[in-house]
């Protein structure tokens, strides 16, 4: 999971919101007790300039992964509790049958999508203490996998659809 809060670059503390909105979805806190900075919540910092408004190590974001029975929770209250709730929202629309599966996008085993800042509001975790929330913003959700290969697109799919994840056709 990411999202990059653009007011973070005047001030760092507008990061704390999502911080704590991302620590109430994970269960996992910054820098998590003085684990490795690859597990817990982190703080994503610009790598290069961008149109000037991103600068090298000035913070923009803040990111988690999340693996195990953490994973397998999230994903539950995502399909069961906020993507039944998205207004005008079908599913995930999957590729059409046309397009090539040999490009390099469609061998790796990666589904992302992003959700709106209303979906932040549906998680349980944040709906029951939305007022410590200042700002609702919106956040990427990244499924990756060991699948590889042409047509590892396609069994990500499948498995995602295993998890109830709904996907509908063009």
């Amino acid at each position: 999971l990411h999202t990059m809060v653009r007011q973070a670059i005047q001030s760092k503390s507008h990061l704390l919101g999502a911080i704590a909105a991302f620590r109430a979805l994970s269960g996992d806190s910054y820098r998590a007790g003085g684990r490795h900075s690859m597990e817990g919540i982190e703080i994503v910092k610009g790598r290069k300039s961008v149109g000037g408004w991103i600068r090298v190590g000035i913070p923009v974001g803040v990111k988690v992964d999340l693996k195990g029975p953490k994973m397998y929770d999230f994903m539950g209250t995502l399909v069961d509790f906020v993507l039944p709730r998205l207004r005008e929202y079908n599913g995930f629309v999957l590729p059409r049958p046309s397009a090539s599966l040999e490009k390099p996008h469609a061998a790796s085993g990666v589904f992302s999508f992003g959700l709106p800042p209303e979906a932040m509001q549906l998680f349980p975790q944040i709906e029951v203490n939305l007022d410590a929330y200042p700002k609702p913003f919106g956040m990427h959700i990244h499924f990756i996998t060991n699948a590889q290969g042409i047509g590892a697109q396609l069994r990500v799919m499948k498995l995602l659809s295993g998890f109830q994840i709904p996907f509908v056709r063009p």
